[in-house]
């Protein structure tokens, strides 16, 4: 077939110039190579593809009605090797990010920001979840790359840490008053805690560190983002385990107080993840190293 291919581009300049030193001349060829050519595929078909006449040629009918199926077919393949390309420069393509609400606001804009300046003929799209729900979505190929809160045990899954985390515990004016000493963990429970829900993986990392205390938490609220948890902090509805480094408008503006623990949780990390067996295209490559080196 790669013969043949060849063949049929030589029969398509022949029909483009209507003469075979034209084509010749297009093709960087001699004359007889294009005649030739020509021959090789008219046995090959078993019809005549062109009259000959003193002036050039012309198609037979044969000839006609195969050129229109040889021009789109090699219009057809030189498209597809111009959208390679396009996808090899990334002038071209597509960026699915899975993503959680909160990390995509506090950590993922900037470098979406600058992504989008270098790559601006590139789509990307985000699809927000849990880091349990995205994993799954990630297995599925819906996602080219997750951004997630780690630790993660899943062999599937390479992990590439980017920055770390610190969990603390908050609280509004209300409690600020009354908590005046660092608290051990089970002074702390006695308060109104307010956790995420239970499907988040920062809720479980700080959920399974107190077990290891054997403290076991039973919060008196449980909400599905970030932010609520600050808010309802804010207004005195408990005391809020939130991300440090996600809460500095509140703690620098004095809305909300970090509340000093006797033992401070350890820091987590924030990274990026993607399947192990499924090469990262192009674009997410570049996305990744673009995390990785700011």
């Amino acid at each position: 077939m790669v013969i043949k291919l060849d063949l049929y581009k030589v029969f398509r300049q022949v029909g483009l110039n209507e003469s075979f030193s034209a084509a010749a001349k297009s093709l960087y060829m001699t004359q007889p190579a294009v005649s030739q050519a020509i021959k090789q595929l008219e046995t090959e078909l078993g019809v005549r593809l062109f009259n000959r006449t003193p002036k050039g040629v012309s198609f037979t009918q044969e000839g006609s009605l195969l050129f229109e199926y040889a021009n789109s077919a090699i219009n057809l393949l030189q498209v597809g090797e111009e959208k390679i390309l396009e996808f090899k420069n990334l002038t071209a393509g597509e960026l699915k990010i899975g993503v959680g609400d909160t990390i995509s606001r506090y950590f993922l804009l900037p470098y979406l920001e600058d992504f989008h300046k270098r790559y601006p003929s590139l789509t990307v799209k985000i699809i927000n979840g849990t880091t349990f729900e995205l994993c799954e979505i990630l297995k599925t190929g819906d996602v080219d790359i997750v951004i997630c809160n780690f630790p993660l045990e899943d062999p599937a899954l390479e992990l590439r840490p980017c920055i770390r985390v610190q969990d603390v515990f908050v609280c509004g004016q209300k409690y600020k008053k009354i908590l005046t000493k660092p608290l051990s963990f089970q002074e702390l429970i006695k308060f109104p805690l307010i956790f995420l829900e239970e499907n988040s993986n920062s809720r479980k990392y700080v959920e399974d560190f107190m077990l290891s205390k054997g403290i076991q938490i039973a919060p008196e609220f449980e909400l599905g983002s970030h932010d609520l948890l600050l808010e309802f902090a804010k207004i005195n509805m408990g005391i809020a385990c939130v991300t440090k480094e996600f809460s500095q408008d509140y703690l620098s503006t004095g809305a909300l107080t970090e509340i000093q623990l006797e033992e401070e949780i350890p820091e987590r990390e924030i990274g990026v993840c993607y399947l192990k067996t499924v090469p990262l295209s192009r674009a997410a490559k570049r996305f990744v190293d673009i995390v990785e080196q700011q």
